[in-house]
């Protein structure tokens, strides 16, 4: 398959003259531990549906590793070929990811909770060769989906089923005898470093899924920029609760600890009780995941304190934190809370540093990693001063190299600019702050509503455990603003209540929610964001609420 990935000459020159592309593949970091500590612990599986802890070392990993190339080689695998797998934070990820870059072909992970119309797109829209997935994942049988799906794509060649049987079983790619060809096989398949090496499709709140294509050296930037910015070493102990079908768990849930040499704890189902037992069994030092992943853990931490003894650090990706959430976290976790913003296609772009003081710390998204650069624009694309709310643009060593079979849409000028499609503003010092979506943005009688900072004062009110503000059309005043919210167990909220204590917070009259819709869950992506369409959605279909305003 020809993915014709948009690397223009002066980028790939520029990057590697920076020093910030190094044409270095994954494998090599496995090969390099091998070597170095071959009996060091680099995954730490727990699978929910089995109750096994799997733990291997990297001569372990290494092996499997290559029986597994020669597996997907012997099926008929061949450079550039995709290979699609729908797993969750189990240790053949890891493994089945270094397998593809050992053969050259393509990895494709996609979320365990896609279903048949979204996987009969992605996979056809990749010509997958092999879909790997779990024989049951969470009560929902995989392989009996993935067997209907193949009957609708051509070039699906092989399902694999993880604990299957016969011709689908995954196990026995794992069974041929040494083969001495091996290292002449994965020398002639080796991937170059400018080659795409991963197709992610971007969780999608509306339209299309776009497949997001990213190489060796646009991944490993990232990943080398949060390890120099987070001060993580070998002796860090990682936990990965988000899924690694996701870009923050690929980045740092698969890539990182290789990179680093150092021992990662996966979980595939998100149990913050679990999460803290995993912690502190395995004294796990660093975790990272989305703004309800660390609300969790903060629950679960004010009982259990001593659980969390290891843990120096969580970085919050996939939305702001609200100011107060991340106040409290800090106290309850006793662990430095770092805040970073990023997208699918860039990974992560800004992050705070350790060090910063806690008004930065807390309070912004932070500033640009090594080898990228931010800046917030006006509507005609001129950079605006420090303070002013604008359109945020990010360029740089990490940012992808096109969407799969639809240049039409990278969204890159001339100067290697990125419209992340976020609002933000940015301080003298660089921080920035996201303020919203710019499709998300509520225009009240011709002023603009700072939603963040709304919902950020929303979160404050001891009743609320999550908080979600969006527009409604308003035949007078253009739109009105409507709160979601989620309620703390056992207690309860109105709307006047709520505009009372939003009032004693000093928020504008202007900016009060002139509605209250109260739920029991948030409609979120796969990777904990909420879906704020949705909400509008179901604004437009619902009958008036009589804790309306008039």
């Amino acid at each position: 398959m020809q993915f014709d990935p948009i690397l223009p000459e002066e980028r790939v020159r520029s990057m590697r003259l920076a020093g910030f592309w190094r044409d270095r593949l994954l494998t090599d970091y496995l090969d390099e531990a091998v070597a170095a500590v071959p009996d060091r612990t680099p995954i730490i599986a727990h699978n929910s549906m089995t109750g096994a802890r799997t733990i291997l070392t990297y001569r372990e990993l290494a092996m499997q590793v290559d029986r597994l190339a020669l597996g997907l080689a012997g099926l008929g695998v061949r450079r550039d070929d995709v290979v699609s797998f729908q797993l969750p934070n189990w240790w053949q990820f890891t493994a089945l990811h270094l397998a593809c870059l050992r053969i050259g072909a393509v990895t494709n992970a996609v979320m365990p909770i896609f279903r048949q119309r979204e996987l009969s797109f992605m996979l056809g829209l990749a010509e997958s060769r092999i879909f790997v997935v779990p024989r049951e994942f969470r009560g929902f049988d995989h392989a009996a989906m993935a067997r209907e799906l193949k009957l609708g794509l051509p070039n699906l060649a092989h399902v694999l089923v993880i604990g299957g049987s016969g011709d689908e079983a995954f196990e026995r790619l794992f069974e041929g005898p040494p083969d001495p060809g091996a290292t002449a096989l994965f020398a002639s398949r080796r991937p170059g470093a400018d080659d795409v090496t991963q197709i992610v499709y971007t969780s999608g709140t509306t339209g299309e899924p776009k497949g997001v294509m990213h190489t060796a050296n646009t991944l490993f930037n990232n990943v080398n920029a949060c390890i120099e910015r987070t001060g993580l070493t070998a002796a860090d102990v990682l936990l990965m609760s988000s899924p690694l079908a996701h870009q923050t768990g690929f980045l740092y849930g698969v890539m990182a600890p290789i990179v680093l040499g150092a021992t990662q704890v996966l979980q595939d189902i998100w149990q913050p009780e679990m999460a803290a037992d995993l912690i502190q069994s395995e004294g796990v030092t660093f975790t990272m995941g989305s703004t309800p992943f660390l609300s969790d853990l903060t629950e679960v931490a004010g009982s259990r304190p001593d659980a969390m003894r290891t843990l120096r650090l969580f970085i919050a990706a996939g939305a702001p934190i609200p100011r107060v959430l991340a106040r409290r976290a800090s106290e309850l976790l006793g662990a430095t809370i770092c805040s970073v913003w990023g997208m699918t296609e860039n990974g992560a772009v800004t992050c705070t540093r350790p060090e910063d003081p806690p008004e930065r710390a807390l309070e912004t998204d932070g500033c640009a990693l090594a080898g990228m650069e931010v800046r917030v624009v006006d509507l005609d694309g001129v950079p605006l001063p420090p303070g002013q709310e604008g359109r945020l643009q990010a360029r740089g060593a990490s940012n992808f190299v096109g969407y799969l079979r639809r240049p039409q849409w990278y969204g890159m000028d001339e100067d290697g600019w990125f419209e992340t499609g976020d609002l933000a503003r940015m301080d003298a010092a660089g921080y920035i702050r996201i303020t919203g979506r710019a499709k998300d943005i509520i225009i009240r009688g011709g002023e603009n509503i700072p939603v963040v900072e709304v919902e950020g004062l929303i979160y404050r009110h001891p009743a609320v455990q999550e908080a979600a503000v969006v527009g409604t059309p308003d035949a007078r005043l253009g739109e009105r603003a409507v709160a979601f919210v989620v309620l703390r167990e056992g207690l309860n909220l109105t709307l006047p209540e709520l505009v009372a204590f939003l009032l004693a917070q000093k928020m504008a009259k202007q900016y009060m929610p002139e509605r209250l819709e109260i739920v029991e869950q948030m409609p979120k992506t796969t990777s904990g964001k909420i879906q704020k369409f949705r909400l509008r959605e179901q604004v437009r279909t619902s009958a008036a609420d009589p804790t309306s305003a008039a």
